[in-house]
């Protein structure tokens, strides 16, 4: 299949760009770098520097490569932090940038759609590990905005007949040897805690211990990012036997953050300096998810299991980059 990846040159797009040329596909990536390197798409995809609220833009794409047999759509902003400060950016910007999408796509008859969506769909679950029949109470302007995205698909579907997948995921973690982890400001969790194992930074501050979780902080359930991709993949090979699907992503064990600092300091054999400060708006205590339905459905199994196994493959890639992709070679 032609794959267009949205986000293609971020942490997930590109990993899932590489994943999809090993499996035989051909793959175009569209970024507009605004969180992206150019140096994480891989050789073998081509290219096209584009943000997507530009509909001109997303026209000239779409001219230019004709046809897609399906879409895979990361390019967001992604901070829960951020979205309870800049609501807008959130409920707007990337529900203009998938609206773009989804019109070109419908035009150029696309007929398979994955999205990337979010646990924070999930703010107040009543059930632990959650399923995705799970009530949808979104977490933050961030979390809404996904839901917007899925029901836009749920309509395409319904007026043109476009097949989609919506994964919801829990801390994409991990590393691969070529492609890792790289944001400036860097926000996520895990990176966070090695920076301050290589040095680059003093300490990590843990926002919250006095949730109802078992030593006061965050409770997350981790999956490596090879095991989304490959996913992500079997959701598209799939779509035209099991029609549109919505699946949940992840271990289905949880750890703290806490849990999380000890198994990075034995990882890195470096101790890990920390301190506490208030919680953070937009942050459940507890996310863990169910993927019993993709592993019948789909076969899914993923490879990193363990919560240490994941951190050793992203201690290995911020070890050997540890400015990231500005590492001089």
């Amino acid at each position: 299949m032609k794959v267009l990846v949205t986000g293609g040159a971020g942490y997930i797009g590109s990993i899932v760009s590489a994943e999809l040329l090993k499996a035989g596909h051909e793959v175009v990536v569209v970024d507009n770098l605004y969180q992206g390197h150019r140096e994480a798409v891989p050789a073998e995809a081509a290219f096209f520097e584009a943000d997507l609220c530009d509909a001109a833009a997303v026209k000239r794409l779409f001219a230019e490569h004709r046809h897609f047999d399906g879409i895979m759509h990361f390019a967001s902003y992604t901070l829960v932090g951020e979205s309870m400060q800049k609501p807008l950016k959130y409920l707007r910007d990337n529900l203009v940038a998938c609206g773009n999408l989804l019109e070109e796509a419908v035009q150029h008859n696309v007929s398979r759609f994955i999205l990337s969506s979010t646990a924070n769909l999930f703010d107040d679950p009543e059930r632990i590990p959650i399923e995705p029949d799970e009530r949808i109470v979104p977490g933050s302007p961030y979390g809404e905005g996904k839901f917007f995205l899925e029901r836009m698909l749920y309509w395409f579907e319904r007026i043109y007949g476009l097949k989609h997948a919506c994964l919801r995921y829990f801390n994409a973690s991990g590393d691969t040897p070529d492609r890792g982890e790289h944001h400036d400001p860097e926000y996520h969790i895990i990176p966070i805690v090695l920076e301050v194992a290589l040095g680059k930074r003093q300490k990590l501050t843990i926002f919250g211990n006095d949730y109802p979780t078992k030593d006061g902080t965050c409770v997350r359930d981790y999956i490596h990012v090879v095991d989304l991709a490959q996913a992500h993949i079997l959701a598209l090979e799939n779509l035209d036997r099991l029609g549109s699907r919505k699946y949940n992503l992840g271990n289905g064990n949880g750890f703290s953050i806490l849990e999380l600092i000890q198994t990075a300091e034995k990882v890195s054999g470096r101790k890990i300096a920390y301190e506490f400060g208030p919680r953070r708006a937009g942050d459940p205590a507890i996310l863990i998810a169910s993927s019993e339905k993709i592993k019948q459905e789909l076969g899914w199994q993923p490879q990193y299991t363990t919560l240490e196994s994941i951190v050793q493959t992203a201690w290995e890639w911020h070890s050997r980059y540890p400015d990231g992709y500005h590492t001089k070679k």
